[in-house]
């Protein structure tokens, strides 16, 4: 346990900041899948519906990566690996007919 009043105080905001960056990583995975799911809804039933729903969620994904690799909760080469894999699954639902 910490001694004095600055190990305390930096106690309290390891873990503020914990369960901040733990919020960002879960809401990027959470759009990464919305993402991936919508691409299966655009490949079962492809209309521009479905279209404009797979790119809205893809701009928010990554929306979402890069103001996390502004704050330093993502590595910024973990971010474009991230953004990486969700575009190159896009493009491949988007391109194949």
């Amino acid at each position: 346990m910490a001694n004095n009043k600055s190990a305390k105080k930096r106690i309290q905001i390891a873990e503020r900041n914990r369960l901040i960056n733990k919020s960002y990583k879960s809401t990027v995975r959470t759009l990464t899948k919305k993402t991936l799911e919508n691409c299966e809804k655009y490949t079962k039933d492809p209309n521009e519906d479905n279209k404009n729903l797979v790119t809205t969620s893809l701009n928010k994904a990554f929306s979402l990566i890069d103001k996390a690799v502004k704050k330093n909760v993502l590595h910024k080469n973990t971010g474009a690996n991230k953004k990486s894999k969700i575009n190159n699954f896009v493009k491949n639902t988007l391109t194949t007919k």
